[in-house]
């Protein structure tokens, strides 16, 4: 081979390798910033302006993006972000479909299944449940409980829906926030009876155990992650103390005439 044609040979795979990354890096991101900016307009405290959501033709074109991606060309960051992000939106859109403001557990579908076994989530070309996207992705495939914090079933006494989409380059310091504040939440995350060595905690701890290490002791250690040092959070970390639930407030999440 000629000096002339081994330099364009080299020229070549450089620029083949240039294209591969930058379609790789194409590849690793994808696109929320609809979804966020409804987010930031009718989010207030965790609680949603239902009605806006319906209204807002972005979100309609949202959803319609996720049904036409393949999340699976994504990193795992950007994958993980996507789940969370599609459970949440349709989430709000199965509560604006079926005009539901009271509770979701009100809502059934045609064979009077639970909300979460209706195959509404579209992605990729295929449906999946709530519950698939929940228990067969999130969970399964990535094994991180703080997923808990940021999946939102709707309910009053879920962790908040957060004012802001998901995105993999910022998911850590999003989930670990996420965790914080509603583990710091008194009234459903999380409290610690020093006096009578008592933890209170959401029932997703039970629903969820073994995500969490399945033992006391082991959700007494998650949790004391996110307390301050002081007798709170020795007791935590301890093991001695007694694991009792708050109830749960299924009321739908929505912002007062929302």
């Amino acid at each position: 081979m000629s000096p002339t044609v081994a330099t364009a040979v080299r020229r070549i795979a450089l620029l083949l390798g240039v294209l591969l990354a930058a379609e790789r890096s194409w590849a690793q991101v994808f696109d929320h910033s609809l979804y966020d900016g409804l987010l930031h307009r009718h989010t207030s405290r965790g609680l949603v302006d239902y009605d806006a959501f319906a209204a807002a033709p972005e979100f309609a074109q949202y959803l319609a993006l996720l049904a036409k991606s393949s999340p699976d060309r994504l990193s795992r960051g950007e994958q993980l972000a996507y789940w969370i992000n599609a459970y949440n939106a349709y989430t709000i859109d199965l509560v604006n479909r079926h005009h539901e403001r009271a509770s979701i557990q009100n809502i059934k579908n045609v064979l009077g299944h639970s909300p979460w076994q209706d195959p509404i989530v579209k992605s990729g070309g295929r449906s999946y449940t709530l519950d698939q996207v929940e228990h067969e992705i999130l969970r399964k495939r990535f094994r991180e409980p703080r997923i808990h914090f940021a999946v939102v079933c709707a309910a009053v006494s879920c962790a908040p829906l957060r004012a802001e989409a998901y995105t993999g380059v910022r998911l850590e310091g999003q989930l670990e926030d996420q965790a914080r504040n509603y583990l710091l939440g008194r009234t459903k995350g999380s409290r610690v009876d020093v006096a009578n060595g008592v933890v209170y905690v959401s029932k997703i701890f039970s629903w969820y155990r073994d995500d969490f290490g399945g033992s006391d002791a082991s959700i007494g250690d998650f949790i004391a992650r996110y307390y301050p040092d002081g007798p709170e959070k020795h007791i935590l970390q301890s093991g001695r103390f007694r694991l009792m639930e708050f109830e749960y407030d299924w009321s739908l999440n929505r912002q007062p005439g929302g």
